[in-house]
């Protein structure tokens, strides 16, 4: 039986993280999609990227599908993702399902605080 931590620990290992400075750098030079995977009222409550798209982690498998009229075309397969959470967790959850769906460039860049204590641009 696989307990929370293991589902996190294999996310970790296949999604790889990058520094809240290094994903304000590629924030700023324009490069990939950031994605935010909190529910609305974590975001209502602290912000989050100024630009960036909000797909829910727990809609992320219907989101990411092209054969389900939910689909979120910002989703391509061949984009460059960043995605965003609390602290880093839902972030390699929902990167891990992205990857298991096809996606190839899936990278985690951790919580918003941190993001925040980076100088990254914030919108409420």
């Amino acid at each position: 039986m696989k307990a929370a931590k293991d589902f996190l620990e294999e996310a970790n290992a296949i999604v790889p993280r990058l520094s809240a400075e290094d994903a304000v750098a590629k924030y700023k030079a324009g490069v990939g999609v950031f994605v935010d995977v909190r529910d609305s009222s974590s975001i209502a409550q602290s912000g989050t990227i100024a630009g960036a798209h909000r797909i829910a982690r727990v809609m992320i498998e219907f989101m990411a599908d092209p054969a389900t009229p939910m689909y979120n075309d910002v989703l391509q397969k061949d984009a460059d993702l960043y995605l965003i959470c609390g602290a880093g967790g839902q972030a390699a959850l929902a990167g891990k399902t992205l990857k298991d769906m096809g996606y190839a460039n899936v990278t985690n860049i951790g919580g918003f605080g941190d993001w925040k204590a980076a100088g990254g641009a914030v919108e409420s």
